[in-house]
């Protein structure tokens, strides 16, 4: 089953400041893994998030983290930060 991608409005502003080539990367690791197995877990890429309902899923691409939830039929990207803020973001805006 192919999943429609939703990127809220802060992880479009978020897919701008990334320089190019990470830009490139992150389009290319959310269509190869959240397109159609969004809520398939494995050790280093995607991991389910326990202890907040929101966001659910975290999608690793190099050093840039990808929060997510899944729907029946989309895939909603809510933030795209770096390694470094991803505890800061999760702490702030996870649910």
């Amino acid at each position: 089953m192919e999943y429609e991608i939703i990127l809220s409005p802060e992880a479009v502003g978020d897919l701008h400041t990334l320089k190019a080539n990470f830009r490139a990367a992150v389009r290319d690791g959310i269509e190869q893994h959240l397109r159609y197995q969004p809520n398939k877990t494995s050790k280093s890429r995607i991991k389910r998030l326990r202890g907040v309902s929101r966001p659910q899923y975290r999608l690793r691409v190099g050093d840039v983290r990808v929060f997510y939830d899944v729907a029946e039929t989309a895939v909603e990207v809510l933030a795209i930060v770096s390694k470094e803020e991803a505890d800061e973001w999760l702490e702030k805006a996870g649910e």
